[in-house]
């Protein structure tokens, strides 16, 4: 629990707030939400995303947002959420230790809270379906991409505090679809063999993206992305980028 609890220390360190600093100030009234106010915690791995957010929404009296923590890892998420006890948090999908799915079940006694429940909203870089239903099954009420506004995001905070559903508008049908059907999703054995981090760079090369530009979309090194890509391209068996692209579209990954 001291790792979870620790200020700035190392890269990659979990971080709560006081929980009995006072918010009668934003509870009353913050410009733009007047009346509303919201404790959020948010779990991303990379610390430069989660100051970027941290920026552009926990501007407590303008926003209404309060950020009462943040964690970069499964157990530092499970850690840091059970502390604080945040009415909503923002959830990527993809982490060290397991991933979000691993923290919305380690979370589920806190989600099933009748008087304080604790609700997730998943803020991911990857708008792959299986990702989507996987955390929306872990118990999410709702999946939005790092391509949203700052103002969507802090109406999506509300929303799933309320209870609400949120999607972004593309990955809604994912979910109708997921549930509407009894039958499992057929496995890809040749998708299996990718890491999460690996489809994600699949995804953005089969669309177009330069190297450059993947890196920038996913907080790496344009090196670590050529690693990926090699990676990529010999558990496929293929040869170039462009056999990669014509796979991806095949089995309607872009």
């Amino acid at each position: 629990m001291s790792d979870a609890t620790e200020a700035n220390g190392t890269t990659g360190e979990a971080e709560v707030a006081d929980p009995g600093r006072d918010t009668a100030e934003t509870a009353e009234g913050t410009e733009g939400t007047p009346g509303r106010h919201v404790r959020v915690v948010l779990v991303d791995d990379h610390r430069m995303f989660r100051t970027g957010v941290q920026a552009e929404i926990g501007q407590t009296a303008r926003t209404g947002v309060e950020v009462v923590g943040e964690a970069a890892d499964v157990d530092q998420a499970v850690a840091v959420i059970t502390a604080a006890r945040p009415e909503v948090v923002l959830l990527d999908v993809h982490l060290p230790g397991g991933g979000g799915v691993e923290v919305l079940r380690r979370s589920a006694p806190l989600m099933a809270d009748p008087e304080r429940p604790v609700r997730f909203l998943a803020l991911s870089v990857s708008d792959a379906a299986e990702d989507v239903i996987g955390v929306i099954r872990g118990g999410a009420r709702g999946y939005v991409t790092k391509t949203i506004t700052g103002s969507d995001l802090i109406d999506s905070i509300f929303r799933v505090q309320e209870g609400d559903a949120v999607f972004s508008p593309r990955l809604a049908g994912f979910v109708l679809d997921a549930f509407a059907s009894t039958d499992a999703p057929p496995v890809d054995e040749d998708l299996d063999r990718l890491t999460q981090r690996e489809r994600e760079v699949l995804r953005l090369i089969a669309r177009g993206y330069a190297y450059k530009e993947i890196g920038k979309q996913l907080f790496i090194s344009v090196k670590t992305v050529e690693s990926h890509v090699s990676a990529v391209l010999r558990k496929l068996q293929l040869s170039n980028r462009h056999e990669l692209t014509r796979w991806a579209t095949a089995r309607r990954l872009v």
